[in-house]
């Protein structure tokens, strides 16, 4: 099942970027380093309009740090982006991300010139946290579901540093099946909008493969290879304790068990893709969403052949 989640302020979030976006210097995307691609507004890179880019990947510490070094080189080896990462325990984010603004923008700064920046991502990536460190004060809302920030705000980072900052927003049509899954599973997603046991096994299916030694350790299971996902969530079930009258698993609390423990770090450090992986998933998705654009033609030209062969009939 493909996931999706566009509720209405995004359309309205996408339109305000648009607008802002024309008098920016620097452009600031906030991903979440555990899916960086995945986490990567499309929207965006058509907005930005060739302006310089800084990518920084949030929640490092939670991610895969061997992955995050692949994904920093990947950003940085593109003209006119630089990339970071970044987590809570970083002494001075400021200083970094300033530095990194001024080098991507390096004729703006100073009263008569000030640094106008915009930070967007998706929700629940991690900007208002990022902004409070920045401004050493609450200065916008945190939490810990999709959705948090609703208008947008200017934050004084220093007196000719001007950071805009925008509501998370996804786009209209994720065609990346496994981004779905990556983005329910890190929280960027509303619950309402994708089935918790399903987000679970294609998790557990990618983790099988590429973190076997980080399951066996947090749910104490001495030997997982040749499992299906259904079996293991099972495991995990029984593991864990979600058990329900007449001894049978409860698979979605079970469920519930594996995504928490991903977005609270207690899984270890994962991340649920690398730029080689990610563009492979791309290219299917495309093929995919053109497969399903012909049928959709074919079939409206069908529907408009009998309608007009139904009109000849009635003269």
């Amino acid at each position: 099942m493909a996931i999706q989640w566009f509720p209405g302020h995004m359309h309205l979030t996408r339109q305000a970027i648009a607008e802002r976006i024309k008098n920016i210097d620097v452009v600031i995307e906030m991903l979440d380093a555990r899916l960086p691609s995945s986490s990567a507004n499309p929207m965006l890179a058509g907005m930005i309009k060739g302006k310089p880019a800084l990518k920084i990947l949030s929640k490092q510490d939670l991610a895969d740090p061997r992955r995050t070094e692949q994904w920093l080189a990947h950003y940085n080896a593109q003209d006119s982006v630089r990339a970071i990462g970044l987590d809570n325990s970083m002494k001075q984010p400021a200083k970094a991300l300033l530095e990194a603004c001024h080098q991507l923008a390096p004729n703006r700064g100073g009263l008569a010139k000030p640094m106008r920046v915009l930070i967007c991502g998706i929700p629940n990536v991690g900007k208002s946290t990022l902004i409070n460190t920045l401004k050493g004060k609450a200065a916008a809302k945190t939490g810990d579901i999709a959705g948090v920030t609703k208008t947008e705000q200017r934050v004084n980072i220093a007196d000719d540093f001007y950071l805009y900052d925008t509501p998370g927003v996804l786009w209209p049509r994720i065609i990346v099946l496994q981004s779905g899954y990556n983005l329910a599973a890190s929280g960027a997603i509303g619950v309402n909008a994708f089935d918790d046991e399903e987000v679970a096994l294609e998790l557990l299916n990618y983790l099988l493969t590429h973190y076997p030694e980080e399951l066996k350790a947090r749910y104490k299971l001495t030997e997982i290879a040749g499992l299906t996902d259904e079996e293991l969530l099972e495991a995990i079930g029984r593991q864990r304790g979600a058990i329900q009258s007449g001894g049978r698993v409860n698979t979605t609390k079970a469920a519930e068990l594996v995504i928490h423990d991903l977005r609270s770090g207690a899984l270890g450090r994962i991340t649920l893709e690398t730029p080689e992986e990610f563009a492979r998933w791309l290219a299917e998705g495309k093929k995919a969403d053109a497969e399903r654009a012909a049928r959709k033609e074919e079939f409206a030209q069908a529907k408009a052949q009998k309608t007009s062969q139904r009109a000849r009939t009635r003269r």
